[in-house]
């Protein structure tokens, strides 16, 4: 009986800067898409290769898909480091408070949600968390574990290490749906991503959009005698610009409120 080999397909690089998804996929679809001849497949019974035609074409199918959705980091070796007391009851970028007793993280390119399996390569402990925040935002860091994370797999004494990161899927009530404020279609827009009392969160904030995003800025607005500072993406000269931006956003998970500029850029 002839046995197609099984092949790895994209291979999977070391470093989470790696993009796209690593999955196994025959030689023979991996073939079909380099264009090259696959050995041993000519000499299978044709009879019995035929019914295997419409399960390797749904396989190409469904490869061709994959790599048509957004290159996102896969599984590989990152640096981690982690945070606590400093940041504890203050605002992560997916809105949620920080509770540094959670399993939570902070990645620059996860989307929010993601859930994550971290395991310190110096003792293989391992412990599961989910990404809500951005950062870490210091040269030559990849993720930053909350105290609870890093407590787990023994990185609080080093308070960096190496470590290795499996994706375990998603949680996709993370995933957020755009609100439109604005009534009328003549511009220009902004989109608001989030309001704060102190300015220090909104600073944050806006440094984690501009991983991603540009014109990114924070508008002062004087509310019920206190000051808030709105951080807003724009301006759009149309709604349907702003609502493709918006929609990135909430899909990545970030609140999203379209409205009318109050300011021209």
């Amino acid at each position: 009986m002839c046995r197609p080999e099984i092949a790895a397909w994209p291979p999977m690089r070391e470093g989470i800067a790696t993009k796209g998804f690593s999955s196994t996929l025959p030689a023979s679809v991996v073939c079909a898409i380099a264009n090259v001849p696959m050995c041993g497949i000519a000499s299978c019974d044709m009879k019995k290769s035929g019914r295997y035609f419409l399960f390797f074409v749904l396989l190409l199918l469904s490869a061709c898909s994959t790599v048509r959705q957004e290159a996102l980091p896969g599984s590989g070796y990152a640096t981690a480091s982690w945070y606590g007391p400093k940041f504890n009851g203050r605002p992560t970028s997916s809105g949620e408070i920080f509770n540094m007793y959670a399993m939570t993280c902070a990645h620059k390119e996860y989307p929010f949600g993601t859930r994550l399996r971290v395991t310190n390569v110096a003792n293989s402990k391992a412990a599961l968390c989910t990404v809500n925040d951005r950062g870490p935002f210091v040269d030559g860091r990849d993720i930053d574990l909350s105290y609870a994370v890093a407590r787990e797999i023994g990185l609080i004494g080093p308070g960096t290490g190496r470590v290795f990161l499996e994706v375990e899927g998603r949680d996709a009530s993370y995933i957020r749906k755009p609100k439109v404020e604005s009534s009328g279609q003549a511009g220009p827009f902004a989109i608001q991503v989030g309001s704060f009392a102190e300015s220090i969160n909104a600073v944050r904030l806006k440094v984690a959009l501009r991983l991603k995003y540009g014109n990114v800025y924070i508008q002062e607005a004087d509310l019920k005698g206190g000051t808030h500072y709105r951080v807003r993406i724009g301006n759009f000269d149309t709604l349907r610009g702003a609502l493709s931006t918006a929609d990135r956003l909430g899909e990545e998970g970030y609140s999203a409120i379209v409205l009318k500029a109050d300011i021209r850029m």
